[in-house]
């Protein structure tokens, strides 16, 4: 098989060896050099598809060396493959930067898809999958966890995040207090012998998951804010009159206790309530 010179971005099973698609594993071996985040778990894949072309690490701690060579090796016509250690490169791996100088420099980029851990998390739990976030990786410091997930509070979509077991507890404890006790799944080892998802409210989740280190590559999916059901004018009313009759309190003051207790617009309860207490008189 030849290939067209270019940077060909390979996306690589996240568990089981088989989910590696034809085109992948024929690119693979025609190219002239695999990009590897740690070439160990690369080698895996290659001696089980007899794939012998030469490999080489590239990730966050060499790339800046190694990018300049790289991208000469590009522009020279070479065809190139990059991998990330499972699933598609550059999602909160290493790559972007490669991948935008290629396209700067006018080398061709060409995607495989494939296995992707967020992707196969969102549609196993049942989350709402018509508009979602990829989030990555919260980061490790409490104080800076919790502004990033302030930040994402008003998002109205579905909340995709990376993490680890030992950090696993303390996440969803941030996310339980910073985007409110909603539903959520946190979904280890996709694909593989131990696959677990486990559903329930983030502090529920919390709590099962404090001071425990699961192991395994871990997705946390969180479901969007749950929109309250609308309050009807007869509940309104019902609580109005049931307000005004118990107490002596003023109509304004009535209405803005309703408005309170229902989380409707004051201005809506206060016209009802007038309405209301012209009919009483």
């Amino acid at each position: 098989m030849s290939l067209k010179p270019g940077l060909y971005i390979a996306a690589t099973p996240i568990g089981n060896l088989k989910d590696v698609t034809f085109r992948v594993i024929e690119t693979l071996k025609a190219c002239d050099l695999i990009l590897c985040e740690d070439t160990r778990r690369t080698a895996k894949l290659c001696a089980a598809y007899a794939i012998s072309t030469p490999r080489e690490s590239y990730h966050d701690h060499n790339a800046a060396g190694v990018r300049p060579r790289i991208l000469a090796e590009l522009r020279e016509g070479k065809a190139i493959a990059l991998v990330s250690d499972a699933g598609t490169p550059l999602i909160s791996d290493p790559g972007y930067k490669l991948v935008r100088e290629a396209r700067d420099a006018g080398v061709a980029i060409i995607p495989l898809p494939g296995p992707s851990a967020a992707l196969a998390a969102l549609v196993a739990v049942g989350a709402p999958t018509d508009r979602f976030l990829f989030a990555g990786f919260p980061p490790n410091k409490s104080g800076q966890r919790k502004s990033f997930l302030a930040g994402l509070k008003e998002i109205d979509a579905t909340l995709v995040f990376f993490e680890t077991g030992p950090r696993l507890g303390d996440s969803l404890s941030a996310m339980a207090a910073e985007l409110g006790d909603r539903r959520a799944a946190m979904a280890r080892e996709l694909t593989k012998i131990h696959e677990e998802v486990v559903e329930g409210r983030l502090t529920e989740l919390a709590a099962r998951y404090a001071g425990a280190e699961p192991k395994g590559e871990i997705v946390i999916v969180v479901h969007p804010a749950e929109t309250p059901p609308e309050i009807g004018s007869d509940e309104i009313d019902r609580r109005l009159l049931a307000v005004m009759s118990d107490s002596e309190l003023s109509v304004k003051a009535a209405a803005e206790r309703v408005a309170e207790m229902l989380h409707v617009p004051r201005k809506q309860a206060y016209d009802r309530a007038l309405r209301l207490r012209g009919k009483q008189r």
